[in-house]
């Protein structure tokens, strides 16, 4: 009987290595006899362990890692693959600290099953969810999606039942179902992680969608610099077409849901509903006027429900075990779990999912490690390149929406990227403005003059020209841009800039009597 060695396929570990290690263990173990079957999985998200190879024993998973080609040899000499002593052996992998403490609902089977191997998502609970919801009807459906308290995931943070009652009540004879796959802010990767991970999820949850509001066709758009997503979800969707869970009469059960992938062109503002859908249709990525909203005329007019990647793949696993289920986790209005990913200044950077509630201060520590340069943590931006910067007095501040807002700060799609007291906090506020310029789509003035203006302004603060008058200017131009904006790039990119210059003014030559309430 063969052994199980797993080898992840991700990206991420791709980039390290993966790829040399697989095959110098296909080749040891051919030249030493040894029979074994290689399985390349998804990441378990624990990147500084990457490459992270696992084998499967009586006892459950051992992992061994950093792994490289040079150390296959010696692996196999220590017995790995019955779960030998290796100085690399980490024991059981899941009972790894990092990997034990978290709560994983939406990441269940990422790292742990073969990504397109149908039977393996089958055997960890999958499908279930589908298979419930094709007995019930859309109101039944989308009454689950709202009893969990699930709200969407990609940074607005609007309740997702509302949007899906909305598409359900709205007449049309078509409807569709999109999935926003253009993960684009800064420290992010956990849609990443599911559509190379475990892409069935996905699918699966865009069917349910797709099932409760009468829509049968969808469309996942991807961002472009990721090939590696688009080849596994191309995958796994030619599977699940070819075993009827996906196409015409799914399971039998007379329901349609066609899917597809669409290539974005790299523009972050795409990530922005109305532009994805402008760039969906074959147009340019520009922001659309609000109303009427995509819920009522969406793609080509019609009612149409956008949600980001997580906010999808959290829905099977609700339609399998209720509404009630997911909602016991989290706190306050924050209901379920949050993927957060730890990235920037940290000596252990990945993806740690939660229930809301846990404090910055336990992500940065005891999940993160504190800094890789082992200098103090000074500050953290939450939320990608438009999101605040917290200083230390805030790390105590549970992940949760409200919480965040309470702050002037977003939780967004839950990347956090640290910094140590080396950052020059004008310069990161210079960077949000002179971002925000280069990804502007230009249709609003306060985004596509504001943001030009906002680094020019930052650059005389910085030199010393006009200090007291260009701060004041920085101030009301932060408010123009906030208030008047179509869309959130504009307006949320003061929320870097006034952060940095109120929680560390004296980076800006303004002494802290200065920093404003």
């Amino acid at each position: 009987m063969s052994i199980r060695v797993y080898v992840p396929r991700d990206s991420s570990a791709l980039s390290l290595g993966a790829n040399q290690v697989a095959k110098a263990i296909a080749s040891e173990a051919a030249r030493r006899g040894v029979s074994i079957e290689l399985v390349r999985n998804g990441s378990r998200g624990m990147f500084w362990l990457e490459p992270l190879v696992e084998v499967a024993t009586p006892q459950g998973r051992v992992a061994y890692g950093p792994v490289s080609p040079e150390d296959v040899s010696s692996l196999f000499d220590s017995n790995f693959v019955s779960g030998g002593e290796h100085r690399l052996r980490l024991g059981l992998t899941e009972e790894i600290p990092f990997l034990k403490k978290q709560e994983r609902l939406t990441f269940a089977r990422v790292g742990i099953t073969d990504p397109v191997a149908l039977q393996d998502y089958l055997d960890h609970a999958g499908y279930r969810g589908l298979k419930r919801a094709l007995g019930l009807g859309g109101a039944d459906i989308v009454k689950e999606v709202t009893d969990s308290g699930l709200r969407g995931r990609g940074g607005a943070a609007f309740p997702t039942g509302i949007k899906w009652n909305t598409v359900l009540n709205t007449a049309s004879d078509q409807k569709y179902i999109v999935c926003n796959a253009d993960e684009g802010d800064s420290g992010t990767y956990s849609d990443r992680m599911i559509m190379e991970g475990d892409p069935f999820v996905l699918i699966e949850g865009m069917t349910i969608a797709g099932i409760a509001v009468g829509a049968t066709q969808g469309y996942i758009y991807l961002r472009s610099e990721y090939p590696h997503a688009l080849q596994v979800l191309n995958e796994a969707i030619d599977v699940a077409v070819a075993n009827n869970h996906l196409g015409t009469d799914i399971l039998g059960s007379g329901k349609t849901f066609h899917l597809e992938v669409r290539r974005g062109a790299g523009a972050y503002v795409c990530g922005e509903e109305t532009s994805l859908l402008e760039s969906l249709e074959g147009k340019r990525g520009v922001v659309r006027f609000k109303p009427p909203l995509p819920a009522i005329q969406g793609l080509f007019g019609k009612p149409t429900i956008i949600n980001n990647v997580i906010s999808l793949a959290s829905i099977p696993i609700i339609l399998d075990k209720g509404g009630a289920f997911y909602r016991d986790y989290g706190m306050g209005r924050s209901r379920g779990t949050l993927p957060i990913q730890l990235a920037g200044n940290l000596k252990r950077c990945g993806l740690v999912e939660k229930a809301f509630g846990v404090t910055l201060r336990e992500l940065l520590y005891e999940y993160g490690g504190g800094s890789a340069t082992g200098r103090p943590i000074r500050a953290v931006q939450v939320g990608g390149p438009l999101g605040a910067f917290l200083p230390e007095s805030q790390f105590d501040t549970p992940l949760d929406y409200e919480a965040f807002a309470s702050l002037w700060a977003v939780l967004g799609h839950g990347g956090i990227v640290a910094f140590d007291d080396t950052v020059d906090m004008a310069k990161m506020a210079r960077y949000a403005m002179e971002f925000c310029a280069i990804e502007s789509c230009g249709k609003c003035t306060p985004c596509r003059i504001g943001s030009t203006r906002g680094a020019e302004v930052i650059d005389k603060i910085t030199a010393g020209q006009d200090h007291a008058a260009n701060v004041q200017l920085l101030r009301d131009l932060s408010d123009t841009m906030l208030n008047g904006s179509l869309c959130a790039l504009g307006g949320m990119t003061p929320y870097p800039v006034l952060s940095a210059l109120n929680h560390f003014p004296e980076d800006f030559g303004l002494q802290k009597s200065q920093q404003a309430v």
